[in-house]
């Protein structure tokens, strides 16, 4: 609502008899004018308008623009065809190293590096640093489901994602002091799966806390809790897996489940190598305890 002040004083000064005036007539009219303005000005504070909506080209745009511009400027992010042949590799939910996605993409180090960059600032992908080496994954399943959409309308088979890791190494293995390779991926899953962790309340995305349901299920295991907190170590995390390039359990927690799985003979570890060997007892009992079928 607006206050239209011109018009009310125009109708005002018709409706008094007040006959247009020149400035050699103001002196004979000072007195009336004063009185004039003085009721305008009390009939303005109850009178109001409606004030027509229109745009405003000196002011921001709508939400609905702003959100426009974000969606092409995400197209344009993923339009560019090397940007795109990277996404697409990462889409099998298996990480890579740079390297890797520049031999996808068909660039060069440096130029993989820039068009990295434009995808994690777009938060298309994000990196996990392990030791020397970078890896690159798609930033969350909304992402892949728009990555998946895409390429229903473009149409196309992707190549699948084969890890060069000698078999013996692959099935189960150590790393340091957990399970890796696709047996510690699959407990890690199916962990995650019972609920037995959830996102960590100290702020770090990788990090895990032990649900109400996850420590009836470990203490059932043998896992010690109280002795596990109290590690100057992390307690639990998502340790992405250089052959699966998905993530296994790490952590003080992980530690204990191998130790929960050399106890219980579900593993036994090779001599001379990481390699673990897993016996068809262990298979039954996974199956029947934790419904993990390897």
């Amino acid at each position: 609502m607006k206050q239209v002040i011109v018009i009310l004083v125009l109708r005002f000064s018709d409706a008094v008899g007040c006959p247009a005036f020149s400035v050699s007539d103001a002196p004979m009219i000072a007195n009336k004018e004063s009185a004039s303005r003085r009721l305008i000005a009390s009939m303005i504070t109850s009178i109001q308008f409606a004030a027509h909506s229109h745009f405003v080209y000196h002011r921001s745009m709508s939400v609905e623009t702003n959100t426009d511009i974000s969606v092409a400027r995400i197209a344009a992010a993923i339009g560019e065809p090397a940007r795109a042949r990277m996404l697409y590799s990462l889409i099998d939910g298996h990480a890579r190293t740079g390297t890797e996605l520049a031999a996808v993409a068909e660039v060069g180090a440096s130029t993989a590096s820039v068009h990295l960059g434009r995808l994690m600032k777009e938060h298309l992908v994000k990196v996990v640093v392990q030791g020397k080496h970078r890896y690159y994954s798609l930033k969350g399943n909304e992402v892949a489901d728009a990555l998946e959409a895409l390429s229903v309308l473009a149409g196309g088979a992707r190549d699948k994602f084969v890890p060069n890791t000698p078999s013996y190494l692959r099935v189960a293995r150590t790393c340091y002091d957990h399970i890796a390779g696709a047996l510690g991926v699959q407990l890690h899953d199916r962990l995650k799966t019972l609920d037995w962790f959830a996102p960590s309340s100290n702020g770090r995305d990788d990090d895990y806390d032990v649900t109400q349901k996850g420590m009836e299920g470990l203490i059932a295991l043998g896992v010690d809790l109280d002795a596990t907190r109290q590690l100057r170590r992390r307690f639990a995390f998502a340790c992405l897996d250089w052959s699966e390039r998905r993530s296994h359990l790490g952590g003080a927690v992980g530690a204990a489940l191998l130790d929960v799985a050399l106890r219980r003979k579900w593993v036994m570890q090779d001599a001379g190598n990481r390699a673990l060997s897993i016996t068809h007892f262990g298979r039954r009992d996974m199956l029947a305890r934790l419904g993990l079928q390897v």
